[in-house]
């Protein structure tokens, strides 16, 4: 029983991603696009808000963040996280862009679970990178319920991803 109200879970969360709709679509966009050449920023106010998620990059660990903040380490760290997230949201909510999405989700659940990361670590990063939008973007209702939308959908990849069972 548990396994068919799971198999029936990841059903649902696969329609829901695949009928996300397009003006959530494009709110998560235009919203995105405001910030997504602030790498740096972005993973310093994370950083800052949660010094464990900086103490599990080696490169990061107990250095001063005002300092790394200019590195070009922490830049390209920066801008891998952030073009994750830019090509996630470029991809288009039909079913090839919802398979792209799902393989990129997959990879990263793969290789942060390798590294030790967490569940928690995830969820702190979400309320960081969603604090940030709200303090950088044009934010009202609409868009807070967009990104909450998208990011439960890339969510349940990743966490399914964790457990081991890919999507």
């Amino acid at each position: 029983m548990k396994l068919f109200i799971f198999t029936l879970c990841i059903v649902a969360a696969t329609c829901d991603l695949a009928q996300f709709v397009e003006d959530q679509t494009e709110i998560i966009r235009a919203s995105w696009n405001q910030v997504k050449h602030n790498e740096v920023d972005i993973l310093y106010s994370i950083f800052a808000a949660n010094p464990d998620i900086q103490a599990r990059f080696p490169q990061f660990a107990g250095k001063d963040l005002k300092t790394l903040k200019s590195s070009s380490s922490f830049a390209s760290h920066a801008g891998r996280i952030v073009g994750f997230f830019s090509k996630i949201t470029e991809l288009n909510p039909n079913d090839s862009g919802v398979s792209a999405a799902k393989t990129l989700i997959n990879e990263v659940a793969a290789s942060h679970k390798g590294r030790g990361v967490s569940k928690a670590q995830f969820n702190a990063f979400r309320v960081s990178l969603t604090a940030y939008l709200a303090d950088h973007v044009t934010w009202n209702e609409n868009v807070a319920q967009a990104w909450e939308k998208g990011l439960d959908n890339v969510y349940l990849v990743l966490f399914s991803a964790f457990d081991g069972s890919p999507m």
